[in-house]
């Protein structure tokens, strides 16, 4: 009888046991499974939808692990820790000192490549007046975007700064890395074309025209830092790798075509060939996309006609953006000559297509079936 209790009492205790792991296991459970869902959550924009811009102030000497309560308490994501894990896993630490504005909408990466490339030196009107620099612009357009956009600054005294060559030295000795190239080229109609970062810019009310011009040019600078050894790997200056980027920026309407397109001018230019760039030709006789050129256009004898000279053009002749830096950096050097395709006359190419050739044989035969106009 009493070798039955204490089985029972053994059956009862095993009983408990279970108990207690299954509780402690379901517990591990869905602390877990809070926890991803708190991460996962966190990793999000916090307000998808909101339209709301804060300002940031990011001190200088600020450590990376302190971004993440700046951004937490102002109330830009939802949890700092995990903002810095993602920074921390994407190997971002050199985030910039300055104001930026920023939105609750913005995703993490969104947020960390914002903080990557620098921001204002001076406090930031979150609700006044900004110039949107778009990919592809050169400075005669942004001009006029000043004129439109703001009731400081006109595109007439934007110009004019264009063409301050003490203030472009002052620039220069700023800048070395960025602008030491520009300042040796010759026959450039704006000496700074290409080097105004496309972006979104505050224009403060305490902020001079120079202080607006400058914040282009240091953004520029922070986003070609991390490449200036690959260009000098690649014996190319700053100068040379934007000018072929300008033109793969207006030519490339695909980021994946544009490594290909670099690599075409590369290769032109190594073997002494010219460009014939349309971008450039219309640059020289300042024509829009939406004009058409003529022959004399086409003949014209400004250095940045690429139909007529061979090798680099003076300078940029627009602002490219990074992807068009990159695709520079990372040229496919396979190809020596490509068109777009203008005419669909088979199910094997559409309209907009880019075709890429090896030689001229091939290229002039396909010219004739789907680009009867010509490249």
């Amino acid at each position: 009888m009493n070798g039955n209790k204490n089985n029972k009492k053994r059956g009862g205790g095993h009983q408990i046991v279970k108990w207690v792991l299954g509780i402690l296991l379901l517990v591990i459970l869905v602390t877990v499974f809070l926890g991803y869902r708190f991460f996962d959550s966190a990793m999000k924009p916090l307000h998808p939808n909101s339209n709301q811009q804060v300002q940031i102030d990011i001190p200088i000497g600020t450590a990376p692990r302190q971004v993440g309560s700046i951004l937490q308490e102002k109330k830009v994501v939802k949890n700092g820790s995990v903002f810095n894990y993602y920074a921390k896993k994407q190997n971002l630490a050199n985030f910039q000192a300055g104001y930026y504005v920023l939105s609750p909408s913005m995703t993490l990466k969104q947020i960390a490549d914002k903080l990557q490339k620098g921001g204002s030196a001076t406090p930031i009107e979150v609700n006044g007046p900004k110039l949107l620099i778009r990919e592809g612009e050169n400075i005669d357009q942004i001009a006029k975007s000043m004129s439109k956009t703001n009731d400081r600054f006109t595109g007439k005294q934007f110009l004019s700064l264009m063409n301050n060559q003490a203030f472009i030295k002052q620039l220069a000795a700023k800048y070395p890395d960025l602008l030491g190239s520009a300042m040796k080229a010759q026959n450039v109609r704006y000496r700074l074309e290409g080097y105004l970062f496309p972006a979104v810019y505050p224009i403060n009310k305490n902020s001079s025209l120079k202080d607006l011009v400058t914040q282009m040019v240091a953004k520029e600078d922070a986003v070609l830092k991390p490449y200036y050894s690959k260009l000098k790997e690649k014996n190319l200056t700053v100068q040379q790798a934007l000018s072929v980027a300008s033109l793969v920026e207006m030519e490339g309407s695909k980021t994946s075509d544009r490594p290909k397109i670099a690599g075409v001018f590369l290769n032109r230019i190594s073997k002494g060939d010219t460009l014939g760039s349309d971008v450039s030709t219309r640059y020289a006789v300042r024509k829009s996309a939406t004009q058409a050129l003529t022959e004399s256009d086409l003949q014209s004898d400004s250095p940045y006609n690429t139909r007529v000279n061979t090798g680099y053009m003076p300078g940029p002749v627009d602002s490219p953006g990074e992807s068009s830096i990159m695709a520079v950096i990372n040229a496919n050097r396979e190809y020596m000559f490509f068109f777009a395709v203008t005419k669909k006359v088979d199910n094997k190419y559409n309209v907009g297509d880019v075709l890429y050739f090896k030689d001229i044989n091939s290229f002039n035969a396909a010219v004739a079936k789907y680009n009867p106009e010509g490249k």
